[in-house]
């Protein structure tokens, strides 16, 4: 990526990164043309190339400023500070219904890339995606009391299963055309950690 586009104001840069997480959300990642995305942020073709290489470079440039945008949500909500694993996912939750509402096609552009198969990026995203999710799994399960939890229980094991389940769940969405409505997902997904907690925690001597 070329220097200049920081010296953007950012009013332009932000005009260039929702476009691309639009255009690249609604198609295969061969499938998007760099003309509309220069198009829909008024500017030329040949001076989106001046600022990115090519269309890899822009692609690997949307996916990583989407994880940068959700690390700086999840912290906002103070994600990583609890040592409740269900109150941290519900943190989550909220912070990602709050970058719905900011950048309603940066979750639709994430879930194609982390699915796209295309093999000019599909290997970089999986290992930048590889090494987040280690590295915030690894915060996640050490703040874990397995006490909590039914005896037996493989904690890595329940973490990853979640998770996938999560990012499943938002992929079948996408594969039906549903718009990523925001409180409809909070409200699926409410029902989800509800579901989760009876199968997974221990009852208190309360039945809760």
């Amino acid at each position: 990526m070329n220097e200049k586009f920081y010296n953007l104001p950012t009013e332009k840069q932000q005009k260039i990164i929702n476009a691309g997480f639009r255009i690249f959300s609604q198609n295969s990642y061969r499938k998007s043309p760099m003309q509309e995305i220069a198009d829909e942020a008024g500017i030329s073709k040949s001076l989106l190339f001046h600022y990115f290489n090519n269309k890899k470079d822009l692609y690997l440039f949307l996916w990583n400023r989407a994880a940068d945008i959700t690390i700086e949500h999840l912290t906002r909500y103070h994600c990583y500070e609890s040592e409740d694993l269900f109150e941290m996912m519900e943190r989550g939750m909220h912070a990602k219904i709050q970058i719905m509402c900011n950048h309603p096609h940066m979750t639709a552009f994430a879930i194609k890339a982390f699915y796209e198969k295309d093999t000019a990026v599909c290997k970089d995203i999986q290992k930048s995606y590889q090494n987040h999710f280690n590295q915030k799994a690894a915060d996640a399960l050490a703040r874990l009391n397995p006490e909590d939890f039914i005896p037996g229980l493989d904690l890595r094991m329940m973490h990853r299963q979640i998770y996938l389940m999560s990012v499943g769940y938002l992929w079948e969405i996408s594969q039906r055309g549903d718009n990523l409505d925001a409180w409809s997902l909070e409200k699926d997904f409410s029902e989800m950690l509800a579901f989760w907690k009876k199968v997974y925690l221990v009852k208190q001597p309360d039945g809760h």
